[in-house]
C-alpha cells in the first residue's frame, strides 16, 4: 500500500530541494555588502517615509489608468482577432462599442497630461 505513495513523496522531495537550492546558493553567494542603488527608492520613485498621508502627484494615478487600459486592450483584443470570423457581425460590433470606451479612456488621460512629463 505506501508503494502507491512513493512517487508522491519523491514528488514533494525533488519540490522542495528544486526550491531550496536557489535559495541557498544566493546565501552562499551573498557577500552582504549593502549598495545605494539597492536602497534607493523604486516603482513610485518616492524616498520612504512614515507619513501615509503625503500627497502623491496625480500623474502616478494617471499613469496606473493608462497601462490598465492599454493592457485590457491587449488583453481582449488578441483572442478576439483570432475568433473574428466566428463571432461575426455581433462580435464586431462589441468590441467597436468595448474600443470606444478605451478611446474616451485615452483621451481623458491625454487632456489630464499624463504623456507630458515635465
Amino acid at each position: 500500500m505506501l508503494n502507491n505513495y512513493f512517487p508522491i513523496l519523491l514528488f514533494i522531495i525533488v519540490s522542495i530541494i528544486i526550491g531550496a537550492l536557489p535559495i541557498l546558493a544566493s546565501r552562499a553567494l551573498n557577500k552582504g555588502e549593502k549598495n545605494e542603488a539597492k536602497s534607493s527608492a523604486y516603482e513610485c520613485g518616492f524616498e520612504n517615509f512614515s507619513d501615509a498621508r503625503m500627497k502623491f502627484d496625480i500623474r502616478f494615478y494617471l499613469v496606473a489608468i493608462l497601462f490598465i487600459i492599454f493592457d485590457l486592450e491587449i488583453a481582449f483584443l488578441f483572442p478576439w482577432a483570432v475568433a473574428l470570423e466566428s463571432l461575426g457581425v455581433g462580435g464586431l460590433i462589441s468590441m467597436s462599442i468595448f474600443l470606444l470606451i478605451l478611446i474616451i479612456g485615452f483621451i481623458y488621460e491625454w487632456k489630464k497630461g499624463a504623456l507630458n512629463w515635465d
